[in-house]
């Protein structure tokens, strides 16, 4: 099945999961103009993505059973999609109320969710109704599976990380009180790894893992050990492609200078700065104007910040395939799982 095929049967399992959402807020007699509205906030902040990361739910059950998407049953290949989609409500749930958070203006080439008209603060509400859509489908579908507590068990605790290093990236990086001193290495790793590692590359395994039954402990920490540095690597394109990408490339319009981010780019530039430099990014670096963010940009080409990247980011993946090559299969685990991750992450411009 190609990549394009494979999301179009993806897209299509997602319009019935919204007719069963409907469904349940039909049993609890919800008037309907309410129903609409949630159909409408499903459809606008759910499949508008690249689907990365409930698409590796499904690729990665598929390498773990050794067998090919096309091959499953409707009911083997439903299930496995609902935990996909699962992830991309969480993401959603993420994004509209980040979107929120950082005042941002766009997402996926479309206005941000609350900027929509009419929709406002209802956004805040609609966020949680993105995040508790994936436990009513979990409930519907894997309440008689074994691994049910597993699944709950791990999206409460991923969910709980990711808010973690949203909080110490919105303490560290408070648009109303701009501190560069504040930042380091140190705190950016450890947002990006809470913020972003856990669910969009440990979550997607783990859940496929867990249906498969390929869940030993030791094969978890295996993956873990593995994808978080990977997460990280993928984080640091995206703080990399934020400030040298375009709208067209990323699907939005960066802010991360603007929002004083405590990203990676900053934070290289901080090392790299002589005095007058940074004297420079002091006053300019969170600020909301268009001559500040194009003067920090200044800077971080005469850092030639553009060249360390590409130098981390070679030392960053040969690390990790080193990793991978070390990777104990004798209970079920398979390397291919990692190195695709790998394939889809290295070198990508959006």
């Amino acid at each position: 099945m190609s990549p394009s095929a494979s999301k179009e049967k993806f897209i299509n399992q997602f319009k019935e999961l919204v007719d069963e959402l409907v469904g349940i807020l039909a049993s609890y007699k919800m008037p309907q103009e309410a129903i609409d509205w949630f159909v409408k906030n499903l459809n606008y902040n759910t499949p508008g993505g690249k689907l990365n990361r409930g698409l590796s739910v499904i690729d990665t059950y598929c390498i773990l059973k050794g067998v090919t998407p096309d091959s499953l049953s409707d009911e083997e290949y439903k299930k496995v999609a609902i935990l996909g989609w699962s992830i991309e409500l969480l993401q959603a749930y993420f994004l509209v109320a980040d979107d929120i958070m950082d005042k941002s203006k766009t997402r996926r080439g479309q206005k941000c969710w609350y900027l929509v008209d009419g929709v406002g603060d209802i956004a805040i509400n609609d966020s949680f109704m993105l995040e508790a859509a994936i436990y009513a489908l979990l409930r519907k579908h894997f309440r008689g599976e074994s691994y049910y507590v597993d699944l709950l068990d791990l999206f409460h605790e991923v969910t709980f990380q990711t808010e973690l290093g949203q909080l110490l990236d919105l303490v560290t990086a408070d648009e109303e009180h701009v501190d560069l001193s504040k930042f380091s290495l140190e705190k950016h790793s450890f947002i990006v790894r809470f913020k972003t590692a856990y669910y969009s590359f440990y979550l997607p395994v783990a859940l496929a893992m867990y249906m498969s039954g390929v869940s030993n402990e030791a094969d978890l920490k295996q993956v873990k050990d593995i994808l978080i540095p990977l997460g990280e690597y993928f984080q640091i394109q995206d703080d990399y492609l934020d400030c040298f990408g375009t709208p067209e490339q990323i699907g939005k319009i960066g802010t991360d200078i603007k929002d004083n981010k405590c990203s990676w780019v900053i934070n290289q530039a901080l090392i790299h700065a002589n005095e007058e430099q940074r004297k420079d990014l002091d006053i300019n670096y969170g600020r909301k104007d268009d001559k500040a963010e194009q003067r920090c940009k200044e800077i971080f080409n005469d850092l030639k910040i553009q060249q360390i990247y590409q130098e981390y980011e070679e030392e960053a993946v040969g690390k990790i395939r080193e990793q991978i090559e070390k990777v104990d299969e004798s209970r079920g685990l398979k390397k291919d799982v990692l190195t695709s991750f790998l394939q889809k992450v290295y070198k990508r411009s959006k």
